[in-house]
């Protein structure tokens, strides 16, 4: 998971023994990025079959080939994240134009192999995969997950694995929604009460918590590792009590209220007509694009019900040149649309229908869509009334619901080639561990990923429920703590 775009079988298999090498090759001056790849597999490899699994750069025609080749016939259509896996009786060869494509196809290896590959103790093996070629590339490039560090604080191990959980499924975007009325979680040298303020506290008035620089930048680095880029969200001109909190002057009284640990939307609201309200907005974005090196920068938008139409738009058409005179792509919610979309920007859609007309008619004015409706995509819906951690306002959503949807048609008159992803988002409101993460993130989070990934095609409920099922040991093997869907025909042994 998720689905490759073509696989052919053949007789025979190989074992990985003993002696069994990863051999690395790259060209262009590649063979760095080859290397870090190998280096993860052996990682991740090591622990449950006690092998030595050496990285070596020495030619040879048996073991784990790596070969990372921009100009190799079996990969040159492929893509930046395509890649090609073959495996004979001889040895098992992954190969790709990037680095991306040479991870991913790492993580298809993984999942060929038995589900106890992933425990951290020696396991009996035997390590043997089945012959056949496997050549891939995703349907979208945008394959997001968001994780709410706001209403719930979550420290940099437990981002950690999130990410890792979500690159063994092809993710390739991790969306931090890091400030809303209940905390702001990045630490900014500006405006320090943000944070040390600001970020004091969270639902239910626990001790909240934020990221030093330092912090953040240890994040984007191993989402890089994992081929992950990460995208900061300022939500903004709403969601901003903790920022209005921290700083009376961003009030257009002047008085600062207190600290929020609820969870109601829409009663905050940046003091639009104010000039320090542009200084702000400047000086958090000037500072946040020079410590995110992706080219993307999430300005929310969302919910802004104590701001008037006027007001929202007059925001948007300062803010959205903000991000540009710092080098980064603006996206927003799709509220954005409601406004004046500017050149590039790209505007995220979390509603239930798809029948916005304005969102229809950015999309057909050159607005790119990331899909995240509600009722599909959103990790934090309940399953079933009996769910104990998740809200229910948009529904509930069960992993049928979750994957049965088509994005490519999903919003009314929208061109398909507005769509640049899916994206599922997992709002904290009620989740306080990595054990409450992945509780609603699994068995959804994987659907939402093949719907990225995978062809049109390959699309098939009653194909993908067997699938995901067999993730369940996996999962297992992971100390994932997941949700057993009914829907679900998990292995009972």
């Amino acid at each position: 998971m998720p689905a490759p775009a073509s696989v052919r079988p053949a007789a025979g298999s190989y074992a990985i023994h003993p002696d069994t090498p990863i051999r690395v090759s790259g060209s262009d001056g590649s063979a760095r990025s080859a290397r870090r790849v190998a280096d993860y597999l052996a990682t991740v490899l090591r622990p449950a079959t006690g092998y030595r699994l050496p990285v070596t750069a020495r030619a040879g025609g048996d073991g784990i080939r790596l070969r990372l080749t921009p100009k190799a016939a079996a990969v040159s259509k492929l893509g930046a994240e395509g890649y090609r896996l073959e495996v004979t009786g001889r040895a098992i060869t992954v190969t790709a134009r990037a680095s991306a494509g040479l991870f991913h196809g790492v993580q298809t290896l993984r999942q060929l192999l038995p589900a106890s590959i992933e425990r951290t103790n020696r396991q009996a093996g035997p390590w043997r995969i089945s012959a056949g070629t496997i050549t891939d590339e995703p349907r979208y490039a945008w394959r997001g997950a968001m994780l709410d560090v706001s209403r719930h604080f979550f420290g940099v191990d437990q981002v950690k694995r999130y990410i890792d959980q979500l690159a063994l499924y092809k993710i390739n975007r991790l969306h931090l929604h890091l400030s809303d009325d209940q905390g702001w979680r990045i630490a900014l040298d500006s405006w320090p009460r943000l944070a040390t303020y600001g970020g004091s506290t969270q639902v239910g008035g626990g001790p909240g918590g934020y990221y030093t620089k330092d912090d953040y930048r240890e994040i984007v680095s191993y989402a890089a590792s994992r081929e992950l880029t990460v995208v900061p969200e300022i939500d903004m001109p709403g969601h901003t009590n903790a920022a209005l909190a921290s700083y009376a002057e961003l009030n257009c009284d002047g008085v600062a209220p207190p600290l929020y640990t609820g969870t109601d939307v829409g009663f905050s609201s940046l003091c639009v007509p104010k000039d320090v309200t542009y200084d702000f907005v400047d000086d958090v974005i000037r500072e946040l694009a020079a410590l995110t090196p992706g080219p993307y920068l999430h300005i929310g938008g969302d919910e802004a019900h104590s701001t008037s139409h006027e007001d929202y738009v007059a925001f948007m058409d300062r803010v959205q040149p903000v991000v540009a005179k710092y080098g980064k792509t603006v996206i927003g919610w799709h509220q954005l649309t409601g406004a004046h979309p500017a050149k590039g920007a790209i505007a995220q859609y979390w509603g239930t229908d798809g029948s916005e007309k304005e969102v229809a008619d950015a999309a057909k004015a050159g607005t790119q869509l990331i899909l995240s409706p509600a009722n599909r995509a959103y990790l934090d819906m309940k399953y079933d009334a009996n769910t104990p951690l998740g809200q229910n306002w948009a529904g509930y959503v069960e992993a049928k619901q979750s994957y049965d949807w088509d994005p490519g048609t999903y919003i009314k008159d929208a061109p398909a080639s507005s769509v640049l992803g899916v994206e599922a988002p997992l709002w904290s409101e009620t989740l306080e561990t990595s054990a409450h993460i992945e509780y609603m993130a699994f068995p959804r989070l994987p659907g939402i990923a093949e719907l990225g990934w995978s062809p049109a095609s390959a699309h098939d409920w009653e194909s993908y429920r067997v699938r995901v099922a067999a993730q369940g040991p996996r999962w297992d093997a992971m100390g994932i703590t997941y949700y057993h869907s009914p829907q679900i025909p998990w292995p009972t042994s």
